[in-house]
């Protein structure tokens, strides 16, 4: 059987796969950056479960608390979306359903991407607050946000450009 080729796909036409075996690759290498940023996630959700356990979280005014609260729901939706393709893949298991899987799982990780760029940037905006205040908050929150949305998107986003501006012309 001849591979299909994907535009979308660098390797397009270098490796002898099946449709089966590339959307076989697709998902293992999707799960291995599930893998990355998993743990640093259910780690960051975890500790901001503890938080208002601790003794000083009554110092924080309304706003901060807020702000908490906010960060807090933020980082167990990323959790919920980072574990989400496990239990879109049970319920494909043996189905023949790769593609839609794969998709999912794309999906469910470019939103947990995004949601982890929200409690990131708002754990610094909330972090700075307290520390010096409201205005210096908001600078690093939106210095920190204006960093990810680069670095996580603009840049990526610019590099597929590229590649596939490079694949019309060759």
């Amino acid at each position: 059987m001849s591979p299909t080729p994907d535009l979308d796909d660098p390797y397009a036409g270098l490796r002898r796969e099946t449709p089966t075996e590339r959307m076989d690759r697709n998902w293992v290498e999707l799960l291995q950056e599930l893998r990355v940023v998993q743990t640093g996630v259910q780690l960051l959700a975890g500790f901001l479960l503890t938080l208002p356990f601790q003794s000083r979280f009554e110092e924080l005014d309304d706003y901060q608390q807020g702000v908490y609260t906010a960060v807090m729901l933020l980082a167990v939706t990323a959790v919920v979306m980072f574990i989400a393709p496990v239990g879109y893949h049970r319920a494909l298991f043996r189905m023949r359903s790769k593609e839609r899987l794969v998709e999912a799982g794309t999906r469910f990780t470019k939103a947990g991407l995004a949601t982890v760029g929200l409690v990131v940037s708002g754990g610094v905006l909330l972090v700075v607050d307290v520390v010096a205040g409201r205005v210096a908050g908001w600078c690093a929150g939106g210095g920190v946000a204006l960093l990810i949305a680069l670095c996580w998107y603009a840049l990526p986003l610019r590099a597929v450009r590229r590649v596939r501006a490079t694949r019309l012309q060759g």
